[in-house]
């Protein structure tokens, strides 16, 4: 299978690496079939991203027409020959913010309902990231039942629909975990392995991957930033504090409030009772924390599951630190 290159920052590219089982499950979905379209969510910068566009070129590779989109970015791959599908997104593209992340994310599903019921074309995959960021948290649940529409209902003349979407937001996952239209799909950071071989790709002199695995947890996302800010740490946690307003939000904690998050530092588990359950739901929904992670049977997960438990990561049995970096900007704000 040819691997994609992607931005890893402004000045390097990288080829896709690592994540072997997770397109071996899309190539499941498209050799199966699927009942229900699948969410996938995860930490931001996991690497969703990369898994969506390497998985559109899997399919490719299997015969499908594969349309991958970014809303919010404006970015998308279309594999197909029909060349005024490229035309239709690139118009979409170009309207003016605000309309143009709806616009692309609608089309999105009408090109497939087009292709199929139009172009009598057998085997499609729609691959949406972030839609929901794009359509809004009072539409997440409406879109995913428009994707469950493709999957139960298509067109006459179709051999295989594949239907993905993705998602870093707690709080559209539990929008449309509401209703029974989709399975939910975690995906977590990459495995040590996948990770060092992320890590061995990068140039420039770099501290040891040890070190960096230990900032990080794993996330490709996360290895960039400090990797763009030649590994000066502080800056990187710094960055996070301002950008989620983290001084803000432990200012306006109660005195037990405080406790229990310098708790949740040490072991984000101690979250998971009923009085810290505000708190809980604060924390994820600025993308700190992912709540509710499920058992770490292989066949709940895209790709390899989280360790059962490893505090030093911040990963606890239910609840988990996005990253340790993440961690390490709550402890900086609380400082």
């Amino acid at each position: 299978m040819g691997r994609v290159k992607l931005s890893f920052t402004i000045d390097v590219e990288l080829e896709f690496c690592d994540r072997g089982r997770a397109i071996r499950q899309v190539e499941e979905f498209a050799e199966e079939g699927m009942r229900f379209p699948v969410v996938v969510f995860g930490p931001e910068g996991c690497g969703k991203t990369a898994w969506l566009k390497q998985a559109a070129e899997a399919l490719r590779e299997l015969g499908f027409e594969a349309i991958y989109v970014d809303p919010m970015r404006r970015d998308f791959i279309i594999h197909t020959d029909v060349g005024e599908i490229v035309n239709k997104f690139a118009e979409a593209a170009s309207e003016a913010v605000g309309i143009a992340e709806a616009k692309i994310a609608t089309l999105a599903i009408d090109v497939v309902k087009w292709l199929i019921s139009e172009r009598r074309r057998g085997k499609v995959a729609v691959l949406v990231d972030d839609v929901f960021q794009a359509v809004g948290l009072e539409k997440a649940s409406r879109y995913v039942k428009a994707l469950l529409g493709l999957v139960e209902y298509p067109p006459e003349g179709y051999e295989r629909i594949v239907a993905v979407a993705a998602t870093s937001k707690g709080l559209s996952r539990a929008e449309i975990g509401r209703h029974r239209w989709a399975l939910l799909r975690p995906m977590w950071n990459m495995p040590k392995k996948g990770f060092e071989e992320l890590y061995e790709k990068l140039p420039r002199s770099k501290p040891s991957v040890e070190e960096v695995w230990r900032l990080t947890g794993g996330n490709p996302g996360m290895l960039a930033k400090p990797y763009q800010a030649k590994w000066d740490v502080e800056t990187v946690v710094r960055d996070l504090v301002d950008f989620r307003k983290l001084d803000v939000f432990t200012h306006s904690l109660t005195s037990d409030e405080k406790i229990w998050l310098l708790e949740a530092v040490e072991d984000p588990d101690t979250l998971l009772t009923r009085e810290r359950i505000p708190l809980l739901n604060k924390l994820v929904e600025l993308n700190l924390i992912i709540d509710a992670v499920p058992e770490r049977r292989p066949e709940h997960w895209i790709d390899e599951p989280p360790p059962q438990k490893d505090l030093e990561l911040g990963v606890g049995r239910r609840i988990a630190w996005q990253t340790p970096l993440h961690r390490e900007a709550v402890k900086t704000a609380m400082a």
